[in-house]
C-alpha cells in the first residue's frame, strides 16, 4: 500500500558527541511494522555517535525465564509479532535491542558510549541464559539460510542425523560403495567442490546428505539454503552467505557445505535462459575467483538425468562427486523386504525394482490417504 503525504511520518535528529556527528532520518509509513521501528530506533544513538560502539550476540538455547537484559533497565518499546518478540532496552550509557525467537534463539544488539561497556552489559544479558545441548551422536548441527525482509538469515538447528553405516544398505552397491568413499574423505582430500546427486525422486539422496553431516561434522559446517534462486540472483546474499567466517587460526577454521536442494532449473541445459546469471555465479563460487580462498562445497540434489544437466557443471575436474542415485534392483530390493520384513507379507518387486521410499513405506505399512480413482472419458467424469 502506497502511503499518502499524511501517513508518512519523518523523524529528524541531530546529536552533538565528542566524535563525528552524523544527520539521521527515518522515514516511517504503513508498510514498516513494530519490529521495524525498534529496528531503527536501537540504532539512532549509534549513527547519531551518541554511543559509538556497538556489541552483538546470537544466543541458542535460551531459556524461558532468561531476562537476557541488567537489571536496571528501562524498557522503551516492545513488539511481539507472530512468535517473534523484540524489546528495546536503555540503560546508564547504553541502549540494547534483544529479538526472542519461537525457536529458543535470541538476538542481542548492544550500543554504548564505551566498548567495555557494551562487552560488559553483554556478558550480563548472556550470563547463564542458555541451556547446554545433550550429547547425541544421533543429532548434527546444521545451519539453514533464507532471505528475509531483514536481509540474509541464518538460524541453526539441531537435525536427526543416522550413521552411514546404518543406512547403507539402503543403496545399491555400486552407489553405496562410491557414497561411502565419499563419506571417508576429510579436508586435505578435498579435490573439486561440487558434489552432484542426482536421480529420482525417493532414491535417498537427502537421506544420504544428512549422513554425511554427521559424518564430517568434525570439519565440515553442513548449511542449507533454502531459497538457492535467491541466493545466485541477489549478489548481497550470495556474497554473505560464501564469506562466511574468517579466522588466522588454521586450527579453528572449518571447511563449509552449502546443500541446494532440488536445483533443476539452476543446472539444466537451458539454466543460461532460464536463470540468467544465476549458474554463472554457481560455477563462480565452485572455482572461479568467488571461491579462492574459500573453504566451500556445493552439494545439489536434482531429480534430472545427467544428459539434461548444463555441460559445465558436470565437466571434468569442477566436481568432488558425480553420484547418481537409483532405485534398488529388484534382486536388491527383495533382499532388502526380506531382511527388514522377516516373515510379514512383501510387496512384489517389479522389474525396475523399488525406490528407498517405496522401500520403506512397505516397511512402516502406513495407510495411504487417497481417493479412489475417477474415470474420465471426452463426456466428462463418469
Amino acid at each position: 500500500m502506497t502511503s499518502t503525504p499524511q501517513e508518512r511520518l519523518r523523524l529528524v535528529g541531530r546529536e552533538e558527541p565528542a566524535g563525528p556527528a552524523l544527520s539521521w532520518v527515518m522515514n516511517l509509513d504503513d508498510s514498516d511494522s513494530t519490529r521495524d521501528i525498534i529496528d531503527a530506533l536501537s540504532l539512532a544513538p549509534y549513527v547519531s555517535g551518541e554511543q559509538p560502539h556497538a556489541v552483538a550476540v546470537e544466543l541458542e538455547g535460551v531459556k524461558p525465564d532468561a531476562p537476557l537484559r541488567p537489571e536496571d533497565a528501562r524498557v522503551l518499546r516492545t513488539s511481539d509479532d507472530d512468535g517473534t518478540q523484540a524489546t528495546l532496552w536503555a540503560g546508564d550509557g547504553w541502549t540494547l535491542r534483544v529479538v526472542r525467537r519461537g525457536n529458543g534463539s535470541a538476538r542481542l544488539d548492544v550500543c554504548a558510549d564505551s566498548e567495555e561497556l557494551a562487552r560488559t552489559v553483554i556478558e550480563v544479558c548472556s550470563a547463564d541464559a542458555t541451556v547446554e545441548p545433550e550429547v547425541d551422536d544421533s543429532q548434527v548441527s546444521m545451519g539453514f539460510w533464507h532471505h528475509s525482509a531483514h536481509g540474509p538469515q541464518r538460524r541453526e538447528r539441531t537435525i536427526s542425523a543416522a550413521a552411514w553405516a546404518e543406512v547403507a544398505g539402503n543403496y545399491g552397491a555400486d552407489v553405496g560403495a562410491a557414497i561411502g568413499t565419499l563419506m571417508a574423505l576429510r579436508a586435505e582430500d578435498v579435490s573439486g567442490r561440487l558434489l552432484l546427486l542426482h536421480g529420482p525422486p525417493g532414491t535417498g539422496k537427502t537421506s544420504a546428505l544428512r549422513a554425511l553431516a554427521r559424518e564430517w561434522a568434525d570439519w565440515c559446517q553442513v548449511d542449507c539454503v533454502l531459497d538457492p534462486e535467491v541466493l545466485f540472483a541477489t549478489p548481497g546474499y550470495l556474497m554473505e552467505v560464501a564469506i562466511g567466517v574468517d579466522t588466522y587460526d588454521h586450527s579453528k577454521r572449518r571447511w563449509r557445505l552449502l546443500v541446494l536442494e532440488d536445483c533443476d532449473e539452476l543446472i539444466r541445459g537451458s539454466a543460461k535462459e532460464s536463470t540468467g546469471q544465476g549458474l554463472s555465479r554457481l560455477l563462480n563460487l565452485t572455482d572461479g575467483m568467488l571461491g579462492q580462498g574459500r573453504d566451500v562445497l556445493v552439494a545439489i540434489t536434482t531429480n534430472e538425468h545427467l544428459s539434461r544437466l548444463h555441460p559445465a557443471v558436470v565437466r571434468p575436474g569442477r566436481c568432488l562427486a558425480q553420484l547418481e542415485v537409483g532405485p534398488l534392483a529388484p534382486a536388491e530390493a527383495s533382499a532388502w523386504l526380506e531382511r527388514e520384513l522377516g516373515e510379514r507379507p512383501k510387496p512384489v518387486v517389479g522389474p525396475d525394482g523399488m525406490t528407498l521410499a517405496e522401500l520403506i513405506e512397505a516397511r512402516e505399512e502406513r495407510p495411504r490417504i487417497q481417493s479412489a480413482p475417477v474415470e474420465f472419458t471426452d463426456a466428462g467424469y463418469l
